[in-house]
């Protein structure tokens, strides 16, 4: 019988030494429940992760349980809006992931607003903490939003999303059910949003064999890309590279999802002054050429749909 998966990093101590060698375990990693005191986003109610492997980032709590925020090893990897998230009509762009659905996911269609109104929706957080008895101890949160559809069927979006203790990797495992009786189409997209320093001169975005994003110099546009979606083959692996600089270490992000949920790889890139965003974003239905989106699944009463989507810092 083998004995509980050693952690990594500066964790390497047997596990049942741990409490001896700290005061709190929490000093090594942790969850914690924050809300911030000024600024556009006052008030705003937030969970801070901290793996204890370089990773740390910040829950929304009060909407979906996107990322706000997100730096690895003291390096910010997303773009942060200035005016923040309360009332703002950008809010694709209040954070680091940005859930964008599940009645639509892009430009506005038959009345209804562009990206959709889940990222608006409150969330009833069920679990959070830190979990040092699994097998790979973990930080987590999982919570459900209840979303209805303009069709009168009604959606349950139940999100966990989890952080081994002691790595730089982080897990969302999404589960969408019709708990209606009425059938309804079901749109998602992941929207996640890179910032400076990782988008600069050198930054890279390959899938698979092809690479499909190259930021080659600084330039200032007027005007932000228009989006491209790719159809993702199910072997292929998405990996972010920014080369090291004279200022900035060398970055590698690996990003993997159910490509049998989420078929489909939308980039955009945005090179306005203050701005430099580079978004990716796992969806389940097409881009069409008026910046609509093609049909997603329809999903019937008592049906249900899964996505998963990972990132692993190196």
């Amino acid at each position: 019988m083998t004995g509980p998966a050693p952690l990594p990093g500066l964790l390497r101590p047997a596990r049942h030494r741990l409490p001896a060698l700290v005061g709190d375990l929490r000093q090594l990693a942790s969850v914690q429940r924050i809300a911030l005191r000024d600024g556009p986003d006052r008030g705003l109610p937030l969970l801070a992760f901290s793996t204890g492997g370089g990773l740390d980032f910040q829950i929304k709590e009060n909407g979906t349980l996107d990322i706000r925020s997100l730096h690895f090893r003291g390096r910010p990897v997303g773009w942060q809006h200035p005016a923040g998230e309360p009332g703002n009509p950008e809010r694709a762009l209040t954070g680091f992931l940005v859930t964008c659905g599940l009645e639509n996911v892009r430009a506005p269609r038959a009345g209804m607003a562009q990206h959709g109104s889940l990222a608006m929706s409150p969330v009833r957080v069920t679990g959070v903490g830190e979990d040092w008895a699994a097998a790979q101890p973990q930080l987590f949160v999982e919570g459900e939003i209840i979303q209805p559809q303009p069709n009168g069927a009604v959606f349950r979006l139940h999100r966990r999303i989890t952080a081994p203790i002691g790595a730089a990797r982080l897990t969302i495992s999404d589960r969408i059910e019709n708990i209606s009786a009425t059938a309804a189409e079901m749109m998602i997209l992941y929207h996640l949003n890179f910032g400076f320093p990782v988008v600069q001169p050198g930054f890279t975005v390959a899938l698979g064999a092809r690479r499909i994003v190259e930021i080659a110099d600084s330039e200032i546009t007027s005007a932000p890309g228009a989006p491209e979606c790719h159809p993702v083959d199910p072997a292929a692996q998405v990996r972010l590279i920014c080369p090291a600089s004279a200022d900035w270490p060398g970055l590698d992000i690996r990003l993997e999802f159910d490509r049998a949920s989420l078929p489909y790889l939308q980039t955009w890139r945005d090179a306005r002054a203050g701005r430099n965003i580079l978004a990716l974003e796992p969806c389940n239905c097409a881009l069409l050429a008026d910046g609509t989106s093609g049909p997603g699944p329809t999903l019937r009463p008592g049906a249900h749909w899964h996505g998963q989507l990972s990132m692993t810092f190196a």
